[in-house]
């Protein structure tokens, strides 16, 4: 258990590093680089994050155990296996990003435009960032943080959440260090005007995460829930602007309550076909490939019927969310090595996707001790046991456990 609690603190702090949390995370350090002058605000914002981030993880892994508790063979990063959440995030990125570059503005002071009011309002902001950070940060597996969230799910409930606070710690451990002593915040550049030029750069970090977003749910839902999306996204843009406009008003002592109202009606209708466009059936990115570059689809019952008959199996474990997943595919399972390697040997490939909800992947990464994707098994040609590879890959890794594979025959 303490070997466990140790590797999720370690992820944690990795996982800040990931590319899925980064546009999220960087609006932390915006916000300790602005207070770096004031001690008692930063240490503010620092619990703020703190606590946002371990409700939030708590939260979530709550859920999770009681959902498998009840039977659901679900595991880490469930909730991106929903459109409507994707969807909910996607706009939430969306409007962080219209923030940052001024299109409205959020903890104006009632009493002076453009100030930045440091009590309340920036606690909770931080604490928010915290929370939205923890939700966007499941589509990425750290190292040591799979192992980690492995075990917990074969644990008792009371050892798991132990290991996801141990996570949760470790992942808001740098920025919350670093707001509590104030030594460590001289270290930090001062803050000035080139923090508006950063404020709006970081808007573009958020447009990408946005992107990404969309193009999860473009392969989870289909085009319909797209163009609902893509429509929604140009009215809450056009929302933000109404907002800024009505702000701007507010504090210039002109009307402003109809421009607030319309902003809320627009907001409300974005929200409204969310839930209704998720609709079934819709093609993932398994079946294209496997259409196009002759994969197999992955279950159980066909993975059995293939196994022991003197050829290797290499089964991918993805998703269409999972960012290291796609940075495999394309950095080492699409190489020619590793194709030339697959004929070579005469490898079956088996696609196992979770883009959506599908219980059986997630039945086997708890088989394994995995807490999340991605996974890659190497069947040896002679049916037994497989052999689980590295979570990063390269080229050399695939090619040779396919060889070693296809030469233990029966």
């Amino acid at each position: 258990m303490l070997t466990a609690m140790l590797a999720a603190f370690i992820g944690g702090i990795i996982l800040n590093f990931m590319p899925c949390v980064f546009p999220v995370v960087s609006l932390k350090a915006l916000g300790l680089l602005r207070h770096a002058d004031n001690s008692a605000s930063a240490r503010r914002e620092g619990l703020a994050f703190l606590l946002g981030v371990v409700v939030t993880m708590m939260a979530l892994a709550g859920i999770l155990l009681a959902a498998r508790a009840g039977g659901a063979a679900v595991g880490w990063g469930f909730q991106l296996q929903s459109p409507l959440v994707i969807a909910l995030l996607a706009l939430v990125i969306l409007a962080a990003a219209l923030n940052l570059l001024g299109v409205f503005e959020v903890g104006l002071s009632v009493q002076q435009v453009g100030a930045i009011d440091i009590g309340r309002g920036a606690f909770v902001r931080s604490a928010l960032t915290g929370a939205l950070a923890i939700i966007v940060a499941t589509p990425c597996a750290a190292p040591f943080m799979a192992s980690a969230i492995g075990y917990a799910l074969v644990q008792p409930p009371a050892i798991a959440l132990v290991i996801f606070f141990a996570l949760a710690l470790g992942f808001a451990a740098p920025f919350t260090l670093v707001s509590l002593f104030p030594a460590l915040a001289k270290f930090l550049p001062r803050p000035g005007a080139w923090m508006d030029i950063l404020k709006r750069g970081l808007a573009f970090p958020m447009f990408g995460a946005y992107a990404w977003l969309v193009w999860i749910l473009a392969q989870q839902a289909g085009s319909g829930a797209l163009a609902t999306l893509l429509a929604g996204s140009v009215v809450l843009s056009f929302a933000g602007w109404l907002y800024g406009m009505a702000q701007k008003r507010r504090f210039t002592g002109k009307g402003h309550k109809v421009l607030f109202a319309i902003t809320a009606v627009l907001v409300m209708a974005v929200l409204a076909p969310l839930p209704g466009m998720i609709k079934p059936g819709a093609a993932l990115p398994g079946d294209q490939v496997a259409a196009t570059l002759t994969k197999e689809k992955w279950t159980p019952q066909t993975l059995a019927e293939q196994r022991g008959h003197g050829k290797a199996i290499f089964v991918d474990f993805t998703a269409s969310w999972c960012i290291t997943c796609q940075v495999n595919e394309k950095t080492s399972l699409s190489t020619q090595a590793v194709k030339e390697a697959l004929a070579k040997t005469g490898t079956v490939y088996m696609v196992a996707d979770s883009t959506k909800f599908n219980p059986d992947v997630d039945d086997a990464l708890g088989e394994f001790g995995q807490g999340g994707l991605p996974m890659y098994l190497v069947y040896p040609a002679n049916g037994g046991p497989p052999k689980v590879l590295p979570q990063v890959l390269t080229p050399g890794i695939v090619v040779d456990a396919l060889t070693q594979a296809a030469n233990k025959k029966a």
